[in-house]
């Protein structure tokens, strides 16, 4: 695998986890935080595009057609996410959706994609989505309650099957029509807006109040989120995402450790040997 694949996945994860670090608070106030993400991400980056190759294709309509569907695919992820941590623990489906997502977008790479990686490469793919489990379920508590079906894993491997159809989506927008990956973040956040909005609508006076308060996180927000994704979109550019995937999880360990480490979280021990999983598995990726 091309090391700058592997150093554009990692700093995306870095960049993915700085965010969440930051504005962790804030992003729980729901729809009206996805709103002023969205608005924060396209101003933002929009100046950037002209410097970024422009959309990166002449063909408009391949364009639109791949933000329109990214857009609708990336609000359905955030609807069942957040439907998720309503209905159970949410260790639990953070756990399951970090770990079913990359495990599903390999399956479909490998299948309608004809990604081929090797059997080490695999192998560190299994390790990496181990670890991330094993971090998810450090604080797993009875949030069954007793019943026989946690519904917290069942909205998390529902919003795994939505990271992996985004994942796979984007990826092949992204290839088929070869668009600028800043564009294709920008445009999508865009696209974003009018749903958001209608989330919102009759809660103005919350979100103003929001934005009045959490500006500076919500910029940082802005800021890093997308380039996340611009970094992994660029990296599937010239990688299998089956391989991408996964390591875009790393984030999920370097959170897990900042808890850890910064915070005094519970369970260090467990948290590092997961981590040290993870980074078994990233070794295997890049050889």
């Amino acid at each position: 695998m091309p090391v700058t694949a592997i150093a554009l996945a990692l700093s995306a994860a870095v960049a993915h986890a700085a965010w969440n670090i930051i504005a962790h608070n804030v992003s729980r106030a729901g729809a009206p935080f996805l709103w002023w993400g969205a608005l924060a991400s396209t101003v933002v980056w929009i100046g950037v595009v002209p410097f970024t190759g422009g959309l990166g294709t002449d063909d408009v309509a391949g364009f639109a057609l791949g933000v329109a569907v990214s857009a609708v695919l990336h609000v359905l992820y955030m609807s069942v996410l957040q439907r998720g941590y309503q209905s159970g623990n949410l260790s639990t489906v953070y756990a399951t959706a970090r770990g079913s997502g990359p495990f599903l977008s390999v399956i479909v790479a490998v299948l309608l994609l004809g990604e081929r990686p090797s059997a080490l490469a695999l192998a560190g793919v299994g390790l990496v989505i181990v670890g991330v489990v094993a971090v998810g379920f450090v604080d797993r508590g009875s949030a069954a309650g007793g019943r026989r079906l946690d519904p917290a894993l069942l909205f998390g491997l529902l919003t795994g099957v939505m990271i992996a159809t985004y994942t796979i989506w984007d990826a092949h927008a992204v290839r088929e029509w070869s668009l600028s990956p800043v564009a294709f973040m920008v445009g999508t956040t865009l696209a974003q807006l009018p749903f958001y909005s209608f989330a919102v609508r009759g809660r103005w006076r919350a979100v103003g109040e929001l934005g009045r308060r959490q500006w500076r996180r919500i910029l940082a927000f802005g800021i890093l989120s997308p380039l996340s994704y611009i970094l992994v979109l660029q990296a599937i550019t010239i990688a299998p995402v089956a391989l991408i995937a996964p390591l875009r999880e790393v984030s999920v360990v370097l959170v897990s450790l900042f808890g850890a480490i910064l915070l005094r979280e519970s369970r260090p021990a467990w948290r590092i040997a997961a981590s040290i999983i993870v980074v078994a598995g990233v070794v295997l990726i890049a050889l």
